[in-house]
Formats: structure tokens, sequence, C-alpha cells
């Protein structure tokens, strides 16, 4: 699973207005001496990520009023939020963790649940900022929150944390945060894949190949397990089926990273060898005809 996709999941936004038919609004004559007041977004979140994708400055400047405008502790947490949001894709990732920190305090403690995706955010932005150490804090922290039952959140949390653990030479914790992760989340191919090349970094090929074939099942047609199951081949000693996961990440992803680095796999694994023609089976005899 990569950094970035882990934050594009906890940025969707409400269902777009135009879907759905609205009822017309009343007609109201205002008076002379009443000035109104622009009406704010409806869904200030949303506006505060749109703005951000058309303009990162504008969308930092609309988040930094959010919050200077923000009427409680409680509502600073949005704000916040938006902030971290940005200024990750902004590649500010120690600003991104300090606003997901102020996020998590904004929650009150009777609603902890619902701080834990802000400290998995918090955790991440610390994790791309190359301190693993906060960032396993930060994930141990949203890992120890009671009631938390989302299964699959919490699969993707421990794949985070394997990821520290791997970047701090922990893999006998990442291995076992894995296992975990698997048994949270089974059918996130991300986890398994993880899985796959953490086994297969530690020369446990049987195991890499297990675990990358169901990768494969649960999402075929990512690049990136395509490339590991190519890697995994290789070293296995079986050429032929490497260049063959190689093949079809070039031919179903041609643009991306993954298909330029199988490009030069491929280079390195050189021309395809024919196999060798079968020699002719000899013609039957009949007897005393040799």
């Amino acid at each position: 699973m990569s950094l970035l996709l882990t934050f594009a999941m906890l940025m969707q936004v409400g269902a777009d207005p135009h879907v759905y038919p609205q009822a017309p609004l009343p007609s109201i004559t205002p008076r002379r001496d009443v000035v109104t007041k622009p009406v704010p977004p409806a869904d200030p979140m949303a506006e505060c990520l749109a703005r951000g994708r058309d303009d990162i400055d504008a969308g930092l400047a609309y988040a930094h009023d959010w919050l200077a405008k923000a009427p409680t502790p409680e509502a600073r947490a949005q704000p916040n939020e938006c902030l971290g949001l940005l200024m990750t894709d902004d590649g500010d990732f120690g600003g991104a963790e300090v606003a997901f920190a102020a996020a998590v305090d904004a929650i009150p403690a009777t609603d902890a649940v619902g701080a834990v995706p802000l400290m998995a955010m918090a955790g991440n932005a610390a994790l791309a900022n190359g301190d693993n150490a906060r960032a396993i804090d930060w994930f141990d922290r949203a890992l120890a929150v009671g009631g938390y039952d989302d299964h699959a959140g919490r699969g993707s949390i421990l794949a985070d944390r394997a990821r520290a653990l791997v970047a701090l030479g922990r893999t006998a914790e990442a291995g076992a945060a894995l296992t975990q992760a698997r048994a949270e989340a089974p059918g996130d191919a991300g986890v398994f894949l993880l899985s796959a090349t953490l086994a297969r970094r530690e020369h446990q090929l049987g195991v890499a190949q297990g675990l990358i074939e169901t990768a494969a099942t649960l999402n075929p047609r990512d690049p990136a397990i395509g490339l590991e199951a190519g890697v995994i081949a290789v070293l296995s000693g079986h050429d032929a089926a490497a260049r063959r996961s190689w093949d079809s990440v070039v031919a179903a992803a041609p643009d991306s990273a993954e298909a330029k680095t199988a490009r030069g796999y491929l280079a390195q694994l050189g021309p395809a060898t024919p196999a060798p023609l079968d020699p002719p089976a000899p013609r039957p005899t009949s007897p005393g005809h040799p």
C-alpha cells in the first residue's frame, strides 16, 4: 500500500449536489436596510479541499480562516484536518503532522474512536517525514483505542506500523504486525503485497510466493503486485514466470512507475531464449523390420 494512497481514502467528500434534485428555494424579498451576509458553504471540508486542489495557497488560506472562526474547541478538528491533508499534498509532512495532532486534540475524550483516523494520518505524516519512532507512537496510540471496530482500518494501521518497524530494522516485529494485519483485513491486497515483500527480503521465497499469489487474486491488475511477483519469481530461478509478470505490468500500466522499473528488469533479464525443439519421435516399425 502506497503512502499518498492511505491519505486519499480519508479525503472523500459528500455527494455531488448536482446528482440529486434540489427543492426550490422560497422567494424572499430582503429589506433594504438589512445587510446580507455571505452564506457559508454547506460542506466546508469539501470547499477547503477543492480550493486546495486548484491552488494550494488558496486552500491553506481558506483552512486558516476557517480555523480562526471556529466557535468551539471541537470545531477546530475539521479545519486542522484539512490543513494536514493540504500540507501532505504539498510535501510539508512535518507541518501536516502538527495539524493532524491539533485535530486529534480537538476531539473530545468521549469520542476517542472518532480520533483514530486522525491519529493514523499523523502517523503516516511522521512516517513520510522519516520519523519512524514517532510514527509508531501514533499507530500504537490509534490501535490502543477501545471500541474501534473497523477491521479494515485496523489492518491498514497495522500495515503502516510494519513499514515503520522495517525502516528501523525491527523486521521480526514487522512480520508479527503484518500477520495481525492479514487477520484484520483478509481482503486487502496491499497488506498481502507488503507481507510478500518482507518475506522475500527475509529470503523466505516459498512464503513470499504464496502471499503474492493471494495479493494477485485480490487485485490482479495492480502493477505493484505484478512487479513484486516477477522479483520473487526470478529470485526463485523462474525467469520465464518473471518475464510474464513484468510483461503484464508493462501491458496493463505502460505509463506507471512500476512499468518503468519492469522494463529495466526485463532488460537485465535479456531477450527470451526460445525453447529447444523436441527431437523427432522415432517412426514405429513392424516386427522384423528395424
